[in-house]
């Protein structure tokens, strides 16, 4: 069975530890403030022949080495080098959340957007043409809104597509 590396990144309160737990089914404690998440947590699970390892980085709005959460993100990317990095962005505030994936995007990873809490963008009218912006960053953008596990497949089967691309 193939082995992949798939690590979770972006902003504090975008949905990272939701997302971690809709997809490996875990009880991992999701809270609503920036800096939460602080330490790496793992998970692992099984996708069309894949054996995947995810990690869920510590929440952070950018990879310039300022602070632990910082840190920790950018070594785990440059260090370990992980198959794909999924960037989750917070779908009703997208033009904050851009930063960091292209920060990651700059680091020449291989990169899948979840965008995420999508359900909350589209209650407050915000519409994102997914298919421009995919283009733009030149990576899939997955529409997910996490605690409803929506998306989580679409997210799943797309990063092995990802992988097996590079």
């Amino acid at each position: 069975m193939k082995e992949l590396l798939v690590a979770l990144a972006g902003n504090p309160n975008a949905g990272k530890t939701s997302l971690f737990n809709a997809i490996t089914d875990s009880k991992q404690h999701v809270g609503n403030w920036p800096g939460k998440t602080i330490e790496k947590k793992e998970g692992h699970f099984e996708h069309q022949g894949y054996k995947i390892k995810i990690v869920d980085l510590p929440g952070t709005y950018s990879l310039s080495a300022f602070s632990p959460e910082e840190v920790i993100a950018r070594d785990f990317i440059v260090q370990e080098k992980p198959d794909v990095v999924v960037t989750v962005l917070d779908a009703s505030n997208l033009e904050r959340n851009l930063y960091l994936a292209v920060q990651v995007l700059e680091m020449e990873a291989s990169v899948v957007v979840a965008l995420n809490m999508a359900d909350m963008a589209e209650a407050q009218n915000i519409q994102i043409a997914r298919a421009k912006l995919s283009q733009a960053l030149q990576v899939p953008v997955i529409r997910t809104v996490a605690r409803k596990r929506e998306g989580t497949r679409e997210l799943l089967d797309a990063i092995i597509e990802t992988a097996e691309q590079n």
